[in-house]
């Protein structure tokens, strides 16, 4: 017999979530691309950086509240998505608005930095650094790598800084999105299936009342 259902069930671990991870770099990544490229004094800048933080606080927020609510875990963690989904359209904005170029997502510089698996906001910085001096793919980050002439010749092209970077933040959001679209429906099929904190309460008391005996 499996040790009886407990009324809150553990949660709150969200740092092993691959989700909050990245999330959290472009936190990191988005506040020093602002502070680097965009007017500290503009709007722009703190909305940026606040959708940054958003993405990243509400996946935090939404873990903790699993505990008691899977209805406000589901709602924070959309909260997350949609704010990714805000700061794309700004790193967007801020290419097109000064004429960079805006990768393809078949680019292999993106692939590259996906590739690279950054744990920090140094990590990217690294990986920016390869991409503007035409390093990206030529022997990786630790040099065990044989050169790549797809990449190469890609990044071979002028670019700058800022364009490298916003397109690098957008690689990343992207990966966020696709993990937190996972999570949604995840976290939308096991409401639908085993209901919320009152459903819970609901059968932990009808356990209780049957001397702890689990239903059927």
């Amino acid at each position: 017999m499996g040790e009886p259902e407990g009324l809150i069930p553990k949660h709150g671990g969200y740092r092993r979530l691959k989700s909050f991870q990245v999330a959290e770099l472009i936190f990191d990544v988005t506040v020093r691309f602002c502070d680097r490229y965009v007017d500290r004094k503009s709007r722009t800048h703190d909305q940026m950086v606040q959708a940054a933080r958003s993405g990243s606080r509400n996946i935090v927020e939404g873990s903790q509240a699993s505990g008691t609510s899977k209805k406000t875990e589901l709602k924070l963690t959309g909260v997350a998505r949609a704010s990714l989904e805000e700061l794309r359209r700004d790193y967007l904005s801020f290419l097109r608005q000064r004429g960079h170029r805006i990768w393809d997502e078949s680019d292999p510089r993106r692939s590259e930095l996906i590739a690279r698996r950054c744990a920090s906001a140094e990590d990217f910085v690294t990986w920016t650094r390869d991409v503007h001096d035409g390093r990206c793919g030529r022997d990786g980050q630790n040099g065990q790598r044989g050169q790549n002439p797809s990449i190469k010749s890609v990044s071979s092209m002028k670019s700058t800084y800022a364009e490298v970077s916003a397109n690098g933040a957008l690689a990343l959001i992207q990966v966020a999105a696709s993990l937190l679209d996972r999570q949604l429906a995840a976290q939308a099929k096991a409401f639908e299936n085993d209901g919320g904190f009152i459903e819970r309460l609901y059968r932990i008391r009808s356990q209780k009342r049957r001397g702890g005996r689990p239903s059927d």
